[in-house]
């Protein structure tokens, strides 16, 4: 990443503001791209819009504007100055100085819930690529207070989270946002809209939440698709051979396997998600 530069508030007296590599600091600056993740989320005014990282508040005035209530998550000290100063006057704007990760969401929907408004949250980010995997798995874990989320990620994250069967960038992620959500990439931005400029491409995803999974038993799934990815060059009976749900031996791994017509010598990259759910059913019949 490039040597961070000088970022300017608005306010003459406040001393300039550096993008910080610590926090994995890249401001969208892009109009055009601003504008059209703020059309993909199509704000509504009264609904409830989560934004995590807030920055310097480029899609949050939007937000704000757009007469949604705006619950703004900054956990850099700069950053949550220029928020105040910028938006700390609308009525409709809320700001959270907390990390993200250690967020209970349900919390702030049960706050934000009253008794005519049901709808669930919409959430907007820009997530650095540090944090994308642990905000994302954190999101999927309290995915019931959201209709939808539009993320941006580093553009390898999200070739890694549509990978499809057979392409060897699938892995655990990619298993478990195929199972709790709808992904439908949106657009990619160049490395040009953001100051600094990061020196990789990024992309945006509109993520929705699966109503029907077909999964009764969320922690043994997780384990067994963290078990099969656990050495990616290895079957997924070798993979499997040390599970400890229940007291299974290598040879009735390998004919659970068969039963389900899963071959004792593919690779955990091959399955599809209705072979990991035929799977994780099997071991609790």
């Amino acid at each position: 990443m490039k040597d961070e530069k000088k970022l300017r508030p608005k306010s003459e007296d406040r001393k300039p503001i550096y993008a910080k590599k610590s926090f994995g600091q890249n401001f969208l600056v892009d109009q055009n791209y601003i504008n059209k993740i703020i059309s993909a989320l199509n704000p509504n005014k009264d609904e409830t819009i989560i934004e995590i990282g807030a920055g310097r508040g480029a899609l949050t005035e939007k937000l704000v504007k757009s007469g949604a209530n705006v619950l703004a998550i900054e956990f850099e000290r700069d950053m949550i100055a220029v928020l105040r100063d910028k938006l700390g006057k609308y009525e409709n704007f809320r700001l959270i100085e907390q990390d993200a990760l250690k967020i209970n969401f349900q919390a702030i929907n049960n706050e934000q819930r009253t008794t005519n408004n049901e709808q669930r949250i919409k959430l907007v980010a820009n997530l650095p690529y540090y944090i994308s995997t642990a905000i994302l798995q954190k999101l999927i874990e309290q995915r019931k207070v959201f209709s939808e989320m539009v993320l941006m990620f580093q553009h390898e994250v999200v070739e890694r989270i549509t990978a499809e069967a057979g392409n060897k960038e699938r892995g655990f992620l990619t298993v478990l946002v195929e199972a709790y959500l709808e992904t439908e990439k949106l657009f990619d931005v160049p490395p040009t809209a953001f100051r600094p400029a990061p020196k990789v491409w990024s992309s945006v995803v509109r993520l929705r939440i699966k109503d029907k999974t077909g999964i009764e038993n969320g922690k043994l799934f997780r384990e067994i698709i963290s078990l099969g990815f656990r050495q990616k060059r290895k079957t997924i009976l070798n993979n499997l051979k040390n599970f400890s749900f229940s007291n299974f031996e290598k040879q009735e791994m390998s004919q659970i396997l068969e039963q389900i017509e899963i071959s004792p010598d593919r690779r955990a990259e091959t399955l599809s998600i209705d072979e990991w759910k035929r799977l994780v059913q099997s071991l609790t019949d």
